[in-house]
């Protein structure tokens, strides 16, 4: 049901069935704000929680955004 893998340089534990899962279920990959590519202009929100993930080693979802304007 859970297996570990390395993720952002460092081993994580995951939902089996979730591991991979998270653009198919976060709101960002489908929004006109959000341009991965060039931090600079991409959404102020999606930064910052990239930033998180990255310090923390985590992978978060977003299922809700104030922000969130469909592409």
């Amino acid at each position: 049901m859970f297996e570990k893998y390395v993720h952002f340089e460092d081993e994580v534990w995951v939902r089996s069935e979730l591991k991979g899962k998270h653009k198919e279920h976060c709101l960002c990959h489908s929004c006109i704000h959000f341009t991965p590519e060039d931090r600079g202009s991409n959404c102020v929100i999606a930064n910052s929680l990239y930033g998180f993930c990255v310090d923390l080693n985590m992978v978060t979802p977003v299922w809700e955004c104030p922000s969130f304007e469909e592409k």
